[in-house]
């Protein structure tokens, strides 16, 4: 089966058919259906298999299951043969999508992963490009539109970016925190649904659809092998679906927020509120990747302490305020239960300045 899903939401407080929670527009159906009518085939029985009654295209307030797009997406792209389901000038056959999880999976890093993704999409669907960039910490991929798409534009662009955010979370086994979205086209009236699609700010009317990211998350090894994909290729429904609970950058953005803001950074609830997480989340995804929060702080402490014993001739007292200790005897006490020595003890030791 292929890695190609069109967009599914997982979450939404309404019921649907007892099949899970509805969350996905019908908009999104009412594409699938434009595609059927576009190839002149009939969509009767995708809808009977996904149980959507008829009447539900007629409600542009009505919601499916992330099950029920599971199903009338399997059955129109075996149907039409067609995993782009009538997005783009050409077919993209059966296996197309999954053509390009297997030609990314031998990469060593996530950044060129995205990059052989990106580039063997624009080979098989020259209507957009697709294209990963890179500026400073912040890495985007952003599609470019080289044909009219017209009704099926919003369908086209969204599960293009969530396709290749599912494939980069599974290639990396890690949820990759978005910082936004931008889309092409004016706020539809399921824009509520957006928030559950893409877990992050997204702001309509923009020149270009992409989603922008931490340009770390791209140094990340790939953690997936040839009988992984073969297994993914199964059910390639959590791909875009199922939002991973691990961060693998997570280490890494509280070690950057307890160097840049040692003042608002004492106990959890400040580092949770600068990564915008709670603080249960954040033990609890420290603890998935064998970290702990009181380890990474006495961890990144000890390293600013000791370099501005060494460097600098910052009385003890600053040297503790500046490394984010609240007082200056908690600071000597957890120094000399690092080192064996107290902070003045060791500067003196290294042949470092004295404190002025």
């Amino acid at each position: 089966m292929p890695v190609a899903r069109p967009i599914a939401a997982s979450a939404s407080p309404t019921s649907a058919r007892g099949m899970g929670v509805a969350a996905t527009p019908i908009a999104f159906v009412q594409a699938i259906v434009f595609a059927y009518h576009r190839y002149g085939k009939d969509p009767a029985g995708a809808l009977q298999k996904a149980q959507i009654a008829p009447d539900l295209l007629h409600d542009s307030q009505a919601r499916i299951t992330a099950l029920q797009m599971e199903r009338i997406s399997d059955a129109a792209m075996q149907e039409l043969d067609d995993e782009a389901l009538g997005w783009f000038s050409r077919r993209l056959p059966w296996g197309s999508y999954g053509m390009l999880a297997r030609a990314s999976i031998s990469a060593p890093t996530l950044q060129l992963a995205l990059s052989r993704w990106c580039r063997h999409h624009g080979l098989i669907a020259p209507d957009i490009t697709v294209a990963l960039e890179t500026a400073g910490d912040t890495a985007t991929i952003r599609i470019t539109e080289h044909r009219n798409m017209g009704a099926l534009r919003e369908f086209c662009l969204v599960s293009v970016l969530r396709n290749v955010l599912g494939v980069a979370c599974w290639l990396v086994d890690s949820r990759i925190a978005l910082r936004c979205v931008h889309l092409p086209f004016a706020a539809p009236a399921h824009r509520s649904a957006y928030s559950v699609l893409f877990p992050a700010p997204t702001q309509f009317g923009c020149t270009q659809a992409a989603i922008i990211f931490d340009a770390r998350y791209l140094d990340l090894p790939l953690r997936r092998d040839e009988a992984a994909l073969q297994q993914m290729l199964q059910n390639a429904l959590p791909l875009t679906v199922l939002q991973y609970r691990r961060d693998r950058l997570l280490v890494q953005q509280v070690r950057q927020a307890l160097l840049q803001h040692p003042s608002d950074t004492h106990n959890a609830e400040g580092v949770a509120h600068l990564l915008n997480v709670s603080p249960r989340t954040l033990h609890r995804q420290l603890r998935e990747e064998g970290a702990s929060l009181q380890t990474l702080k006495d961890s990144v402490r000890r390293e600013r302490a000791i370099d501005l014993l060494l460097r600098t001739h910052k009385p003890i007292k600053q040297v503790a305020q500046a490394a984010g200790f609240q007082n200056e005897k908690s600071f000597i006490r957890a120094f000399k239960t690092w080192s064996g020595q107290t902070p003045a003890e060791f500067r003196r030791n290294n042949g470092a300045p004295a404190s002025l």
